[in-house]
């Protein structure tokens, strides 16, 4: 089962930092991700969804490959090329993995202007080294799925951060 954890930032650049740590910590097999996204939040109010994994150009790259062979069969590789890209690029805009992005626009609406939530789907994960690792970051937890007790570990842990004086 996966553990759903939205933290809050002050900016998309604080929370593209932490999931790069995050990232660099999955190489580590400290903690294995299903899915980060930074949603953020502008200054009109609308929410831009930061996605990890690019469904569309992965799509258009897909179906580019499978049109190019399809168009060689029937003696038109370009058509074929074209027609797979556009294809696989409308397939994947439409596609959606992980964490639902009506959700986390809907839990987003919510932040102030200019600020960013972090999304991770969270597989499994060693919590103390990967807190160790995230806490100097700071962050407010805006909703998780794990239990009270996880959950209260997570919140002191980034809390202690905002309590210590500036250096």
């Amino acid at each position: 089962m996966s553990d759903l954890v939205a933290i809050v930032y002050p900016s998309e650049a604080k929370a593209e930092e932490v999931r790069q740590r995050l990232l660099k910590l999955q190489k580590e097999y400290l903690i294995t991700i299903s899915d980060a996204v930074i949603a953020v939040k502008a200054e009109n109010g609308s929410i831009r969804l930061n996605q990890l994994v690019n469904t569309t150009a992965t799509g258009a790259i897909t179906g580019s490959f499978w049109g190019l062979l399809i168009g060689v069969l029937f003696l038109n590789p370009i058509i074929g090329v074209a027609l797979g890209a556009a294809s696989g690029a409308l397939g994947g805009a439409l596609s959606d993995f992980g964490i639902n992005d009506s959700f986390m626009k809907e839990l987003s609406a919510s932040l102030h202007a200019g600020n960013a939530a972090l999304f991770v789907l969270i597989k499994n994960m060693t919590a103390d080294k990967v807190l160790n690792e995230i806490k100097e970051a700071g962050g407010v937890v805006l909703k998780t799925s794990l239990d009270e007790t996880k959950e209260k570990i997570l919140r002191d842990a980034l809390a202690s951060v905002a309590e210590r004086p500036a250096a």
